[in-house]
């Protein structure tokens, strides 16, 4: 049995243990709020009779990270952001560019880099076929008149002059040859005024008769006439488009010259290429293969001004003047060509 003298001693001890953690855990609250700058004192109400108030610390998790920023070497203006990936040596909200399928070209081979499926058919493909039916027979007309020039119409004999003048060149000039040649033939003049229609595709032949079209007459002149100047087929295209600058639609021929698209145009005597300069937005793509919608490819650049490019070529034209009332589908409205 222990004496009351050393009970005493050991509740000494005791006590002495307790009151040294305390201090030691009062040392390092106070040492920690003077580093994380606490926002004020602030009374808590005792629990007991015997509790002790004490001021409490309030500190930021910006605090915090700085203090251990400070400890790590890192600097007094060390940045620390949280992220589910990685660190990376930008940090940015941007939104990552949508990554083009793995194997997918970055562009296309049609003109503006765009890619091409054939159309369903469709008002546009009955004008067309119409087209190339008359062609087929103007050729026919023309090789007559190469073997027989005594008896050829003049707009036939025209017409093979201003081909043997494409065929006597080569390269960009055969293109400057043809753009001029049909854009001084023919004269502009709207379908609603020549033949009481919103909008006719005529043929070379016919458009140099009159000496009178529109812009789709000027493209097919052009294309049929560099056809038979023997430029390949799988190299042009006659596109309708919309003229975004002008806010009307368009019709233009695209020829691929050392792997460019040249654009001849019956607004402009010299060629223009289709390297963005250019505010259109390309609806059809029409040629030997027939009538072809464009799509736009994963890496394709926005629109050049606040109109934008359609979702889908046939919605474009479908907002202008119907040019055919027989209908046919969601896609047999045209517009009304410049």
């Amino acid at each position: 049995m222990k004496s009351r003298c050393g009970q005493r001693r050991q509740g000494i001890l005791a006590f002495a243990a307790a009151m040294l953690v305390s201090l030691s855990g009062a040392a390092t609250s106070v040492a920690f709020a003077a580093e994380v700058e606490p926002a004020g004192p602030r009374e808590i109400a005792p629990s007991g009779a015997d509790a002790i108030q004490a001021p409490a610390t309030f500190f930021t998790i910006n605090a915090v990270l700085a203090k251990l920023d400070r400890e790590r070497g890192r600097g007094a203006n060390a940045v620390r952001l949280a992220a589910l990936t990685p660190p990376s040596t930008t940090a940015t909200d941007a939104q990552p560019e949508a990554a083009a399928p793995a194997g997918a070209p970055p562009l296309g081979t049609e003109p503006f880099g765009l890619f091409a499926f054939r159309a369903p058919d469709n008002a546009i493909w009955r004008k067309w076929r119409t087209v190339e039916a008359e062609i087929a027979s103007e050729q026919a007309l023309l090789e007559r008149c190469r073997s027989d020039a005594a008896t050829c119409p003049p707009n036939a004999a025209q017409f093979l002059r201003l081909i043997s003048a494409v065929k006597a060149k080569s390269g960009r000039a055969q293109l400057e040859e043809v753009n001029l040649g049909v854009n001084t033939a023919i004269r502009y003049v709207s379908d609603l005024v020549q033949h009481r229609e919103l909008d006719r595709w005529s043929s070379p032949l016919a458009s140099f008769a009159t000496g009178k079209g529109d812009c789709e007459d000027y493209a097919i002149a052009k294309y049929a006439a560099l056809r038979e100047a023997g430029f390949p087929d799988a190299d042009m295209r006659l596109l309708l488009v919309r003229d975004r600058t002008v806010r009307q639609d368009h019709a233009v021929l695209a020829a691929r010259l050392d792997g460019r698209w040249m654009i001849l145009d019956n607004r402009w005597a010299g060629l223009r290429e289709d390297n963005g300069e250019l505010n259109f937005a390309p609806l059809f793509a029409i040629n030997h293969d027939g009538v072809h919608l464009f799509a736009k490819p994963y890496a394709k650049a926005a629109p050049l001004t606040a109109e934008a490019a359609p979702a889908a070529a046939g919605a474009e034209w479908a907002g202008s003047e119907p040019a055919d009332a027989g209908g046919g589908g969601s896609l047999s409205t045209l517009p009304l060509l410049l």
